[in-house]
């Protein structure tokens, strides 16, 4: 049964509705139905919100897997919390403007830290 998993999908599912409103506001604003309409702006609020879009179902994916194997909740919180604070982190500095390379490049660093532990841990525990 998930019990941990769970708590981090809704969090990120907060933070997927924020991105998507976003867009919606940056593109009422600059007056673009359909696409960018060559808009910097609405391309970098579209991008934000799909980067988070490829990244999070998967890790979420992967950690609800451990956890339904039956991995520690130190793991599991620890996986949880790396997705999280790596997808605010790229969101936030990815979202700026001039964005904050550092920022960007640590959400990256602690997403691709969970895909790829959360990935150990699941085959370790498969096999």
């Amino acid at each position: 049964m998930l019990s941990i998993t769970p708590i981090y999908a809704a969090l990120l599912a907060f933070l997927y509705v924020a991105l998507s409103v976003k867009v919606i506001s940056q593109r009422r604003s600059d007056k673009v139905s359909y696409g960018d309409g060559g808009n910097s702006d609405v391309l970098k609020a579209m991008r934000t919100h799909s980067n988070f879009a490829e990244y999070a179902p998967f890790a979420l994916l992967l950690i609800a897997m451990a956890e339904l194997q039956g991995a520690g909740a130190w793991l599991i919180n620890l996986l949880g919390l790396g997705i999280l604070a790596g997808r605010v982190l790229h969101a936030y500095g990815f979202g700026k403007k001039p964005q904050i390379v550092i920022l960007r490049q640590i959400g990256m660093l602690l997403t691709f830290a969970s895909i790829l532990i959360a990935a150990i841990a699941c085959l370790v525990m498969a096999f």
